[in-house]
């Protein structure tokens, strides 16, 4: 299975997974499954850190390295699909994650109900 992780679920890898749903964190583990970390997410934690609103030490790139998890590119289909996206969630690094994982066939990860209605296959929500 691929699986797309949502920021905070990859952010919560890289500090406490014991944030993460079992079922998520088990699918993460599984060396069967393929994960992925978008570069939106790079740029989300990246943007956001240098805010001060978020606590991420070290390298962003360093970290989906460390953990072994390929990163997915965006590409101009992804972020035009993100753009036709309802306005379920205002967030729009968080559209364009539901776009990658639409488009690319991924599982996405996220334990964020407001991602829901999009109706796409997602593991992690109670």
């Amino acid at each position: 299975m691929q699986i797309l992780l949502d920021s905070h679920v990859f952010i919560w890898w890289n500090g406490d997974p014991n944030n993460i749903s079992s079922l998520l964190r088990g699918a993460i583990r599984d060396p069967a499954n393929q994960i992925f970390v978008s570069a939106a997410t790079v740029w989300e934690i990246a943007i956001k850190r240098a805010l001060g609103k978020l606590a991420f030490g070290g390298q962003i790139l360093g970290a989906v390295a460390t953990h072994r998890f390929d990163l997915l590119a965006i590409t101009g289909v992804h972020a035009e699909h993100a753009g036709d996206l309802p306005r379920h969630h205002n967030d729009p690094f968080d559209r364009l994650l539901i776009a990658q994982a639409a488009l690319e066939g991924m599982v996405f990860g996220t334990q964020d109900p407001l991602m829901r209605p999009y109706g796409i296959a997602m593991l992690g929500l109670p």
